[in-house]
C-alpha cells in the first residue's frame, strides 16, 4: 500500500508540472485529474492529526494568492506559479478527502 500511496504522490507532481507546462487547450481535464489524484491520496493515508488536516485546509485556500506572486521572478516564476496554482488542486483533494473520512468517522462514533 506505501508503494501506491508514493506512486499516486509522484504522478499528481508530474500531471501537476505537466499541466503548468502544457497550453491550457491541450487536455482541458488537468484540474478534475489532479482532485482526483487528490483524493485518492486522501483516502489512502487519512489525516489523524488535527493541526496537520488544518493545515491543509489553510494551505489549499491560500496557495494560490501565494503562487500568483511568483510570476514577478524572472525565467522560472510563472512555471513555478502555474505548477503551485495546479498542485493546489491536489492539495484541495486531499483536504475533501480528509474532510470525508472524519465526518464518516464522527458519525460512526456517535
Amino acid at each position: 500500500m506505501q508503494m501506491l500511496e508514493k506512486a499516486v504522490f509522484y504522478g499528481s507532481v508530474l500531471v501537476a508540472f505537466i499541466a503548468a507546462v502544457a497550453p491550457a487547450e491541450t487536455f482541458a481535464h488537468f484540474p478534475m485529474v489532479l482532485v482526483l489524484l487528490g483524493l485518492a491520496s486522501g483516502f489512502m493515508r487519512p489525516t489523524k492529526d488535527v493541526s496537520t488536516r488544518m493545515a491543509y485546509y489553510v494551505l489549499a485556500a491560500l496557495l494560490p494568492s501565494i503562487a500568483s506572486n511568483l510570476d514577478v521572478v524572472p525565467v522560472v516564476g510563472s512555471y513555478a506559479s502555474g505548477f503551485l496554482t495546479q498542485f493546489t488542486a491536489v492539495i484541495a483533494g486531499v483536504a475533501l478527502a480528509n474532510i470525508f473520512t472524519v465526518l464518516v468517522q464522527q458519525l460512526k462514533d456517535a
